[in-house]
């Protein structure tokens, strides 16, 4: 909205506290901007730039409704307590009380996982290019993103760093790593 627009006395759409509400602009405030009453709390309102003003407020598709703050509220309903299953099979026959019993995807294991393992089997000091390429070839692991080298790289550099020498991994060379034992 323009600033030359603003009318001092009119109702406005605008954005206060991540709402759009009505608000009554009452003055220009020294500072910049202009300070108003927000028609539904009632509460003042400092708007400091015409971008929080989303235009006039349309009061005959949507009239200006008041909070009662006075008006008791009623006392919320305690959450009723869960249940617990008594029988793990359900009418459909399947025992759910066993990881993976529902249907559920198992959980892809991470690169940097396969990576610490593949350095184990390995025994000798890789680079990262190499660790994807055996773990790519392997089936174990698939990825359609364009520099897993690299972010294996990354990984393993924060895993080090975090760790020290707790860490599943050792630099050993530039690019090169191997199995910390």
């Amino acid at each position: 909205m323009k600033k030359n627009v603003v009318k001092i006395g009119g109702t406005y759409a605008a954005k206060v506290s991540g709402k759009v509400v009505p608000v009554r602009i009452e003055s220009t405030n020294p500072h910049g901007g202009w300070d108003g009453v927000n028609r539904i709390t009632g509460k003042k309102v400092h708007i400091k730039s015409p971008q929080r003003l989303r235009g006039l407020w349309p009061t005959r598709t949507m009239p200006i409704v008041h909070e009662a703050a006075d008006a008791p509220q009623a006392a919320p309903t305690p959450p009723e307590p869960r249940q617990a299953a008594t029988d793990a099979t359900p009418a459909s026959g399947r025992h759910t009380g066993e990881r993976g019993a529902t249907g559920a995807a198992a959980k892809r294991p991470s690169l940097l996982n396969l990576a610490a393992q593949v350095l184990a089997e390995a025994g000798r000091p890789m680079t990262c290019k190499e660790i994807v390429e055996a773990v790519l070839a392997g089936g174990q692991w698939t990825t359609e993103g364009k520099t897993p080298a690299a972010t294996l790289t990354s990984a393993v550099l924060r895993e080090i760093a975090a760790k020290g020498d707790a860490a599943r991994f050792r630099k050993t060379g530039r690019g090169l790593f191997e199995a910390a034992v």
